[in-house]
């Protein structure tokens, strides 16, 4: 679907949506239109902007959103700076609206709007190492902090929420897709994927699992899903959030430095601000690039499901990445 005419179609329902809340909406400026469809709402009665999501259909059960919002509260109460969600005029979570045009139908949640520059384009900007470093001290600290609260936290009965743990990542039908069925795979591309598929499940099904490794984690906390505004760093998107191994959290966080010059001082720098928080053992720490492997098939699965993405200059690099670590993973065993 082109831009102008997604935009056409999801403006009504977001339109709809906002009469479900208890404000008065001014401005609406569409930020992103990607899997879920963002806005940017400014209540006229006293300024207060807003982000106004409408979900993407397929991902997430009504049930799961819900929890997704009981955690985002939780950590929000445990002083984690998150985007504050706000609730239904009947004290609902979300608001069901319609798609004109498609009869899509969609839950849309609204949230005060974060203040800040993205901690990417920050770092793009950098060119002094060290405070390039010192950002990515901060994130470990603040990803510290999210997990020391996941560790603890007892969820209500009714949470629910998927779990990336050995099938999740490496099952029969893994949560981001088959990425070894991806249309540009060669035969043998294919054959290396799958043996590393079932050399990962059988090493993460070997993991611990209490709650001080494993927990919820946010499942896509990079810098791009940061907010940096002075001391304040706020962490967004939480459609991801699942249960997990805080590793992979912070495999994550360092995957687009990977290849770069910097990733060892980057790592340091982040586990230094990650163990201000909270202590973290050196073998757990040794299974970060096992995740980032992880991650990057992951991606190439997200790309199966997202044809119209795969031939972007961006799909190509990780796909180069991902089987050299692929060859590298086999050797190490």
């Amino acid at each position: 679907m082109a831009e102008g005419v997604a935009a056409d179609s999801f403006r009504p329902a977001a339109l709809a949506a906002l009469s479900a809340f208890p404000i008065d909406p001014d401005a609406l400026e569409r930020v992103s239109l990607s899997e879920n469809v963002t806005y940017r709402v400014v209540d006229r009665r006293d300024g207060v902007a807003y982000a106004l999501r409408l979900h993407r259909p397929w991902y997430h059960t009504l049930d799961e959103l819900i929890s997704e919002r009981l955690w985002i509260r939780a950590l929000a109460d445990a002083g984690v700076a998150v985007q504050a969600p706000l609730r239904t005029r009947d004290g609902q979570e979300y608001a069901l609206v319609t798609v004109q045009g498609t009869g899509e139908r969609r839950f849309a949640g609204l949230a005060r709007w974060a203040t800040g520059r993205v901690l990417a384009e920050v770092l793009r900007e950098t060119i002094d190492t060290r405070i390039a470093e010192h950002h990515f001290t901060r994130l470990g600290a603040v990803t510290a902090s999210l997990h020391d609260q996941a560790a603890t936290w007892q969820p209500p009965a009714a949470f629910t929420r998927h779990a990336l743990d050995a099938n999740g990542f490496m099952g029969s039908t893994p949560h981001w897709g088959p990425f070894w069925d991806h249309q540009v795979l060669s035969a043998a591309e294919r054959r290396l994927m799958l043996d590393t598929r079932a050399r990962l499940h059988a090493a993460l099904a070997r993991l611990d699992r209490q709650p001080s490794v494993y927990s919820m984690i946010h499942a896509d906390m990079h810098p791009g899903n940061i907010l940096v505004d002075g001391d304040r760093l706020t962490v967004i998107d939480f459609d991801d959030a699942a249960w997990g191994w805080h590793a992979y959290d912070i495999a994550v966080a360092l995957v687009h430095h990977q290849d770069g010059p910097n990733l060892a001082a980057f790592e340091r720098a982040y586990i230094s601000g990650y163990r201000s928080v909270r202590p973290i053992s050196d073998q757990v720490l040794r299974s970060v690039p096992m995740f980032r492997l992880v991650r990057g098939l992951a991606q190439i699965g997200w790309y199966h499901q997202r044809p119209e993405l795969n031939r972007s200059a961006r799909f190509d690099e990780v796909k180069t990445v991902v089987l050299a670590q692929c060859l590298s993973f086999g050797r190490a065993l």
